[in-house]
């Protein structure tokens, strides 16, 4: 195992990263919402496109 960990305590390090990446993915998408606008972004992006397309 890396650095002289054995397996035990490698899996135990590898199950508490995990939880603390999920559980900090899930805050950030409590608190700070960042999919709330996703609808109005794409439809600006596809506006923007379609205007520059006919441009050309």
């Amino acid at each position: 195992m890396p650095a002289g960990a054995s397996t035990g305590e490698y899996i135990r390090f590898f199950i508490a990263a995990m939880i603390s990446a999920f559980a900090g993915s899930q805050l950030v998408h409590t608190y700070y919402r960042p999919l709330d606008d996703m609808d109005q972004l794409v439809e600006e992006e596809i506006k923007r496109r379609t205007e520059q397309l006919k441009q050309t």
